[in-house]
C-alpha cells in the first residue's frame, strides 16, 4: 500500500473521511469484540439517548510519523483512562482502557495510509466517542450503546507560525463546581458554542472561563487548559476539580521538571494574579501550545511581556521537547510512546 495522494501542505483541521472506523456495541449488559467498517454512517432511533439527553463521551488523540519512520500514538492509554471516568459520570458502559488501546492500534493499522509523512507537520486525528443509541424518553441512561473510533488526516494548527492569540474574560460559566467540567462530554463543549462564536465575531481568539462559584479564579477555555510562566521561569497551571485533566498539560508539567529542570506549580490561580505572569498559553491535543499574547477583561488588557510576535522562550522550549517526544526526536519517558507500525 502507498500513502494516500492527498497534498499534505494543504490539510486544515477538518473532517475527512477515511476508510475503516472501529465500532462496537453494548447490548444485554456487555460489549462485544467490534468490528472495523468501511460505513462512515450512523442509523439510530429519533428517540436514542444521544440525541435526546446528550448522553455521549468522546475523546481525542494523534497518529504520527516519527522522524526514523515509525507510526506511533502518544499515551493513549491515559485517553483510555479519561474516557472511562467520562463514562462512568454519565451513566455509560465503561468501556476498558485496554480494549481502547487496541482498537485505537486497529483503527490507525486499518488507515495506515492516512498517516501523513514525518516533515509535513500533518498528523492523523484520532476520535473516539461513545453514545446512548437505544429509545429513551423517560429520563434516564440508555441500555444500549455504541462505541466508535474513526480518523481523519488534519494539517499542522499554525500554519505559518505560532502566533500569540488575544482571549477575553467570559461573563458565562463553563462548568458549575460538582458539575461536569472534569469530563470529556459533548455537553460540555455545546455550552461553549455560543461564546465562542460571540467572542470571534468580537474580535477575540478564545474565552477564558474562570471558576462559577466565585468568578475570582482561571479555570480553562472550554477547549484547552491554561499554562502560565512566572518572571523567575516557574510554570504555573490552575487546579480545579471543574477543570478537563488535559493530558498535553500533564505532559508539559513532566516535561518542564524532569527535561527542562523547571520548578512546576498546578494550584488555583486567583485571576488577580494573571497580570504578574510572564507568558501564558493554552495547551492542548491540537496544537500542544498556543501562545496568548493578550487577555482582555471587559476592557482592561493584561499584555505578558512575551509580546503578541511569538512564543515567549520558556513556552517555546516546552513546545519544541514534548512535540520533539512525539516526533521521535527525543527520547520519550517509558510508556509514552505507543508504536503502531
Amino acid at each position: 500500500m502507498a500513502k494516500k495522494d492527498i497534498d499534505w501542505s494543504k490539510l486544515g483541521f477538518a473532517y475527512q473521511q477515511t476508510d475503516k472506523r472501529f465500532v462496537s456495541n453494548f447490548k444485554d449488559g456487555k460489549w462485544d469484540e467490534g468490528v472495523l467498517t468501511e460505513d462512515a454512517n450512523i442509523v439510530i432511533s429519533e428517540c436514542a439517548g444521544v440525541l435526546q439527553y446528550a448522553q455521549t463521551v468522546f475523546e481525542g488523540l494523534k497518529a504520527y510519523t516519527t522522524v526514523d519512520g515509525h507510526i506511533v500514538t502518544f499515551r493513549p492509554d491515559l485517553n483510555g483512562e479519561r474516557l472511562e471516568q467520562s463514562a462512568a459520570r454519565l451513566e455509560i458502559p465503561v468501556y476498558p482502557k485496554e480494549k481502547f488501546v487496541e482498537a485505537v492500534v486497529k483503527t490507525v493499522e486499518a488507515n495506515i495510509d492516512y498517516v501523513p509523512p514525518y516533515g509535513t507537520g500533518a498528523t492523523l486525528y484520532i476520535r473516539p466517542f461513545i453514545f446512548g443509541s437505544s429509545p429513551v424518553i423517560g429520563v434516564k441512561p440508555a441500555e444500549e450503546y455504541q462505541f466508535r473510533i474513526f480518523t481523519t488526516p488534519v494539517g499542522p494548527y499554525f500554519k505559518g507560525g505560532a502566533k500569540p492569540i488575544t482571549i477575553r474574560v467570559s461573563d458565562y460559566d463553563r462548568a458549575a463546581p460538582h458539575g461536569t467540567g472534569h469530563i470529556k462530554a459533548g455537553l460540555n463543549y455545546a455550552m461553549s458554542l455560543y461564546q465562542i462564536v460571540d467572542a470571534h465575531n468580537q474580535g477575540f481568539d478564545e474565552n477564558m472561563y474562570l471558576d462559577a462559584a466565585t468568578r475570582t479564579k482561571v479555570e480553562e477555555t472550554g477547549g484547552a487548559n491554561f499554562l502560565f510562566i512566572t518572571k523567575d521561569g516557574t510554570v504555573v497551571t490552575p487546579k480545579s476539580d471543574s477543570i478537563l485533566p488535559s493530558i498535553t498539560r500533564r505532559s508539559l508539567m513532566y516535561v518542564a521538571e524532569h527535561y527542562l529542570g523547571l520548578k512546576v506549580e498546578h494550584r488555583e490561580v486567583p485571576f488577580e494574579e494573571v497580570k504578574d505572569f510572564a507568558e501564558c498559553g493554552l495547551c492542548g491535543t491540537a496544537a500542544v501550545i498556543s501562545p496568548v499574547g493578550k487577555i482582555v477583561d471587559h476592557g482592561k488588557e493584561i499584555c505578558f511581556p512575551s509580546g503578541m510576535d511569538e512564543m515567549g522562550p520558556v513556552i517555546k522550549k516546552l513546545y519544541d521537547t514534548l512535540t520533539g517526544i512525539q516526533m521521535g526526536r527525543i527520547e520519550a519517558p517509558e510508556g509514552w510512546i505507543k508504536v503502531i507500525k
